[in-house]
């Protein structure tokens, strides 16, 4: 199982932390708005300028291009962005097998992106991360009715159970006690 470590990683926006995210947990970020929280995932997944180190498994950031650091450490946005197409082009191979896992209709793999509501392009770019070894997942459910909130934290807890390190931001109190192995408090 992967582990991501996090040595004093900040930005002058956001101060300096250090944690470990183990495969197989899910750790449950929050905090005020404006603390950074959406700051440090960008800085996890090597979008932004940061100060401090990441290593995965061993392995610095600094020692591997910034998108092969993102295929192992994969990133969601509050807000999703589409550029192909169809979903179908956004995919990987066996993402139709798991489409039902998150309560989302076949007919959408052939669609224009922009014909899916928000709810169902924010699962949808759930299916399209893979998922890697370490996801780094903001506010994944914030436009989704508590059916769909429900799927996504089902698959999310399965992902877990097969090695997969998440990390979830969230402002729902009710969502970090369903899904966190492990809870964390930026700004605190």
């Amino acid at each position: 199982m992967a582990r991501l470590e996090v040595t004093r990683v900040g930005n002058g926006i956001v101060p300096p932390i250090s944690f470990t995210l183990q495969g197989g947990e899910i750790l449950c970020l929050s905090g005020p708005s404006g603390s950074g929280k959406s700051q440090l995932l960008r800085m996890l997944a090597d979008l932004i300028p940061h100060d401090g180190q990441m290593t995965l498994d061993g392995c610095s950031s600094e020692a591997m291009p910034p998108h092969d650091w993102r295929r192992h450490v994969g990133f969601l946005s509050a807000e999703t962005a589409w550029w192909a197409d169809t979903v179908r082009d956004h995919m990987p191979p066996d993402a139709e097998t798991r489409f039902d896992d998150l309560g989302l209709p076949l007919r959408l793999l052939d669609s224009d992106p922009a014909l899916a509501s928000t709810g169902e392009r924010q699962r949808l770019a759930l299916l399209r991360m893979g998922p890697p070894p370490i996801m780094l997942l903001d506010e994944p459910t914030s436009a989704l009715d508590p059916g769909a909130t429900r799927l996504v934290e089902a698959y999310l807890h399965r992902l877990r159970d097969e090695g997969t390190g998440i990390l979830v931001v969230s402002h729902d109190a009710a969502q970090r006690a369903r899904l966190a192995t492990r809870q964390m408090e930026l700004g605190a």
